[in-house]
């Protein structure tokens, strides 16, 4: 029979390569699911930089990669005791950990060779923390034709579910949309970068890990050209399902549209932010022009000047006024959403739940996501 609440953590370190959100969830029988504590620790800057540089090849990257999945694995470790220890709890209190990993490859369009690949040794991690793992959420889905991505899709559909038209706009590195039509099948896809070029730009250019608040952005302006260039890649018109990432978007995709044009750095950043913003509102306004309201979640939800020029667009790409806030709206801080989503993935795993949605990700029908380690 099952306990009225079960109590899993969720761990989180997303394309953005910032660090890791940490969530102690309580889930319910039926998937409900709240947050009880969190934490979030920032990567060293040597993980960092072994994580970074694995999102190419290079020499040994066998070896590094299995270094880099040890030394991930360790920082979870560390951060799991954290917030066991901010909530007063014992591994023994803890159904599952459901840990996402750093994705470092994601191939889905390879047919039967596709493939994602999230560095972390998860048995390493079970026996640090002594607490069962679920890992390698994707490659199920993929097995079965999907893309693996976005997964966080099912889990929206189950927290934020409402009368209206509602949309959940995940700014991370990469931005997904997750559609919930009041009357209507949930769908989802990723719609381009979100984050990860701005602070790929930033730091080349200023030595920071990100435009805190947009503020670097705002003291530039948009050159239309290049937003032009952007907007022209062929992922923005593919027709879901899609999924992308670091593959698709990296720094020497921006050079190439940028060619021998000397812009100012700043109004690069500028027309980066207008291309999260743009991509993100002709998605929803292509596959959802129903639409009545957009939570944000994701660190571009603190992105104060990113907010506003969604803010100001929605209006100009939906011909009429929809209401956007943020995941606080509703209790839920936007940067825990996604670590809040791999808990519940976790408790779907060991309920035997599927928690794929095959309409999001392409795959040929529901599917248990994940491998279980057991401490």
């Amino acid at each position: 029979m099952n306990k009225p609440h079960s109590l899993y953590i969720g761990l989180m370190s997303g394309t953005s390569l910032d660090g890791i959100d940490a969530v102690l969830a309580k889930i319910g029988p039926n998937g409900e699911t709240s947050t009880q504590a969190a934490v979030s620790v920032p990567f060293s800057p040597e993980l960092r930089k072994a994580l970074f540089e694995l999102q190419s090849s290079g020499p040994d990257e066998l070896h590094r990669e299995k270094q880099a999945g040890n030394t991930l694995a360790l920082a979870y470790a560390e951060t799991v005791s954290e917030l066991l220890k901010k909530a007063n709890l014992q591994p023994s209190d803890i159904a599952a950990i459901g840990a996402h990993g750093q994705t470092i490859r994601h191939q889905p369009h390879l047919g039967d060779m596709a493939y994602t690949h999230q560095t972390l040794n998860a048995a390493l991690l079970a026996e640090k923390t002594g607490i069962d793992v679920i890992a390698d959420f994707r490659s199920r889905d993929l097995a079965a034709g999907g893309h693996g991505a976005p997964l966080v899709p099912a889990f929206h559909a189950q927290q934020f579910a409402s009368a209206e038209n509602l949309a959940i706009l995940n700014i991370g590195g990469i931005a997904n949309l997750t559609l919930l039509p009041k009357d209507g099948q949930v769908t989802g896809f990723d719609c381009g970068p979100g984050n990860m070029l701005m602070d790929a730009w930033i730091t080349k250019h200023q030595g920071n890990s990100y435009d805190e608040s947009g503020n670097w952005a705002l003291q530039g302006k948009v050159n239309e050209g290049l937003l032009a260039k952007m907007l022209a890649d062929p992922f923005f018109i593919k027709v879901p399902p899609k999924s992308t990432g670091r593959d698709d978007f990296h720094l020497h995709w921006l050079q190439e549209k940028i060619g021998n044009e000397n812009y100012f750095s700043q109004d690069v950043q500028a027309t980066l932010l207008h291309l999260t913003a743009y991509s993100a509102l002709e998605a929803l306004v292509r596959h959802a022009p129903q639409t009545q309201k957009l939570i944000i979640c994701g660190g571009g939800a603190r992105n104060n000047a990113l907010m506003n020029l969604l803010q100001v667009k929605a209006e100009h790409f939906f011909k009429k006024s929809i209401e956007i806030t943020t995941s606080d709206s509703v209790g839920i801080d936007p940067q825990l959403v996604e670590a809040l989503a791999f808990a519940w993935l976790a408790w779907a795993h060991k309920e035997k739940r599927p928690a794929n949605l095959p309409a999001v990700t392409g795959a040929k029908g529901p599917r248990i996501l994940g491998a279980c380690y057991p401490a």
